[in-house]
């Protein structure tokens, strides 16, 4: 991190942390270096830091955990906005937008996965097979979104990964949102698992079409 001079406060140690957060020195999910920490780096007060953090905090880029630290949230405002809207968005409304990114990933996935991509698919995919066994919903629910990011990113498509990550409060919630109709036993992501080892494309596209109008017809 660079040092900041003392006369640029707290713009200049605004822009530095949003720096290394979009360089991603600091990933989604990770702590960020102590409050004392930061204000070493930087070369000012330790005040100056506390209050870049809560404008940084406030634009949705961080979030403070009271005794246990401060963690990135996102990457950019632009994530931010895009997440918020995808709260207040109506069910259906998600759906129809996965039709678009769902059929891409899979058709992606299929011909571009690795065997690494596998491998995080599969263990997805038995988190999800497993909690619906035992009924739990909330489980269920983030396995099953993870499951549809580890096929996002399995296209390999930076682009089409980042639409995922922002999305994926939205896909638990949707799942969440069906309640007991989501843990009625179902082969499709088994099946769109396979399509995607197997290479191929179409098979995967139908697949995901599929799963989509399952949810739909749920809702």
């Amino acid at each position: 991190m660079r040092n900041v001079a003392r006369t640029s406060l707290v713009d200049a140690a605004i822009a530095e942390l949003r720096r290394e957060i979009a360089e991603g020195v600091w990933p989604v999910g990770t702590k960020i270096p102590s409050e004392h920490q930061l204000a070493e780096s930087l070369g000012m007060s330790r005040l100056s830091v506390r209050e870049a953090v809560r404008v940084l905090a406030h634009a949705g880029l961080l979030h403070t955990r009271q005794g246990d630290g401060t963690y990135v949230t996102a990457t950019d405002e632009s994530q931010v906005a895009l997440r918020r809207r995808l709260d207040t968005a109506a069910a259906m409304d998600i759906i129809d937008v996965r039709r678009g990114l769902d059929l891409v990933a899979a058709r992606l996935a299929a011909g571009r996965r690795t065997e690494e991509d596998l491998t995080a698919m599969r263990a997805s995919l038995a988190r999800r097979d497993a909690a619906g066994g035992a009924g739990d919903l909330d489980g269920f629910a983030d396995a099953d979104a993870e499951f549809h990011l580890r096929v996002a990113e399995a296209a390999h498509n930076a682009l089409l990964g980042d639409f995922y990550r922002t999305m994926i409060e939205a896909l638990r919630d949707s799942v969440r949102d069906r309640e007991e109709a989501a843990l009625e036993p179902d082969d499709s992501h088994g099946e769109l698992l396979k399509a995607i080892e197997d290479g191929d494309p179409a098979r995967a596209v139908a697949v995901s079409i599929a799963i989509l109008d399952r949810q739909e017809r749920g809702l």
